[in-house]
């Protein structure tokens, strides 16, 4: 009899298995409906998660996911951005994958995530930086909250694509709460075709080098797959 596991496909152009360091490891992507804010994520994962998982597995969870679940989505309806932020868009790159910040609304909330001193600081860094040939100093001076912010993007589900969605609160206690109730360890991962990053995760056992490498080609998706959710198994 089929194993109910092994009839997940891996998403389009996307591919099942990743070796890291010489081991195998099955990333498969779960859908959902689409998640809406104050859901709970113990439940998320009860409903679609928990049919497939076996003793061994890591239960990986898309950062937006979980913010999304705390009422952590604005619509760009209700922001309102402040001169300072429809400034700093026009000196911002357009990455052609994704806006990332260079959208007014993502702007102005990650102008109020960081605080302005902070965000004034970054900007410095950020163009010392550019003089100097070294990119990437706005991020590095940012700070989390406001680092991993996701914007509206034009090919998002609906409503996501007309959404700010802020950074999750209080990931790693998340994580442990949701190993806690299955008893599988969990990361909770920002992963998009430009970089992963893990924001929280269950234990310390875990390694963000591990964790990164496995989901290095993001097998969530970026767009309308609703695959919020992976269940990583090593696989011989």
């Amino acid at each position: 009899m089929q194993n109910p596991i092994q009839t997940i496909q891996p998403n389009l152009h996307k591919q099942l298995t990743r070796n890291v360091n010489g081991v195998n490891y099955a990333r498969y992507p779960i859908k959902t409906h689409v998640v809406a804010g104050g859901e709970s994520v113990l439940n998320l994962i009860k409903k679609y998660v928990q049919p497939y998982l076996a003793a061994g597995d890591i239960i990986f969870i898309s950062e937006k996911m979980v913010a999304i679940t705390q009422n952590r989505s604005i619509s760009i309806k209700d922001i309102k951005p402040s001169w300072l932020a429809e400034m700093a868009v026009k000196y911002t790159y357009k990455n052609p994958g994704g806006l990332g910040i260079a959208t007014p609304w993502t702007m102005q909330m990650v102008i109020e995530e960081a605080g302005v001193p902070r965000f004034l600081l970054a900007s410095l860094a950020s163009a010392v930086g550019k003089l100097l040939g070294v990119r990437g100093m706005f991020y590095r001076v940012i700070g989390q909250r406001a680092k991993a912010i996701d914007g509206p993007i034009p090919h998002a589900m609906p409503p996501y694509n007309e959404r700010v969605t802020l950074t999750p609160l209080h990931t790693n206690e998340t994580a442990q709460e949701i190993k806690k109730q299955f008893g599988n360890e969990v990361v909770i991962i920002d992963a998009n075709d430009l970089g992963v990053e893990v924001l929280g995760k269950s234990s310390g056992a875990i390694k963000d080098a591990w964790a990164c490498a496995v989901f290095k080609d993001n097998p969530l998706g970026q767009g309308r797959e609703q695959t919020p959710l992976c269940i990583v198994r090593q696989v011989t």
